[in-house]
């Protein structure tokens, strides 16, 4: 399989997602915006997972890439290409579905449960998330749910956690794939925005819980591997 990521900060890569490639044997390719790098023809990967950043959507007179990034993921999608957007990737896609992104009611950042929408999202790709799984989150905007997605989870902080499209495309706002050094770094460059309220921990807060990792990265393979085998079960992989 050929897997294309999407880069947008250094600091979010693709954590436990990379290992899970590597242990697939599978090709990764990437587009780092933050370095100006281009984007690859549509037919030069089979799946595109859409990282996450402390931008927004709008900004493009600060990001100018972000307006050829909305397209090309349209374009994705309507080549029938899977796709995994997580947070301000989730928020790409949405926006290239015609679904426009705000603010949400309040940040969200640390470690809070998610649940389904009702009980036929359970049956979705998104069963391998257990009902009320604390995740990580950290996120100043939302995405409203495109026409035609369907809405699988939310929490109290923000209703809309993730949608499915067209059934091959995936829109999180939570983190399954952060590892330590990501969150670590995260905490670093973001420490601006860890004023806490209801649905903002502090950094020592997060850190407390990083344990969680383990069952959150699992749960980022256990959604990996559901995907490959229903999208790619025939794909070889590489060898040695």
């Amino acid at each position: 399989m050929k897997i294309h990521a999407f880069h947008h900060v250094p600091f979010e890569g693709l954590g436990c997602i990379e290992d899970w490639v590597s242990e697939k044997k599978h090709i990764l390719s990437t587009t780092n915006f933050y370095n100006h790098e281009k984007l690859p023809d549509v037919s030069d990967f089979d799946f595109l997972i859409i990282m996450g950043g402390p931008m927004s959507v709008s900004e493009e007179d600060k990001y100018p890439w972000l307006k050829e990034e909305k397209k090309f993921i349209r374009k994705a999608i309507d080549n029938n290409k899977v796709v995994l957007g997580i947070c301000l990737g989730a928020q790409l896609i949405a926006e290239s579905l015609d679904a426009k992104v705000t603010r949400n009611k309040s940040k969200e950042i640390g470690w809070f449960p998610i649940k389904f929408t009702n009980e036929e999202s359970k049956k979705s790709l998104l069963n391998v998330i257990p009902e009320n799984q604390t995740v990580l989150h950290w996120h100043s905007d939302t995405f409203p749910i495109p026409k035609g997605a369907e809405h699988i989870l939310k929490s109290e902080g923000c209703n809309n956690q993730a949608f499915i499209f067209n059934q091959r495309v995936i829109g999180l706002q939570f983190h399954l794939e952060f590892t330590e050094r990501l969150v670590k770094a995260l905490i670093r460059k973001s420490s601006k925005d860890l004023i806490k309220n209801d649905y903002v921990q502090t950094g020592n807060e997060i850190l407390k819980n990083i344990n969680l990792l383990k069952t959150t990265n699992k749960l980022m393979f256990n959604l990996l591997n559901k995907m490959e085998e229903k999208f790619f079960k025939n794909s070889e992989p590489i060898k040695n």
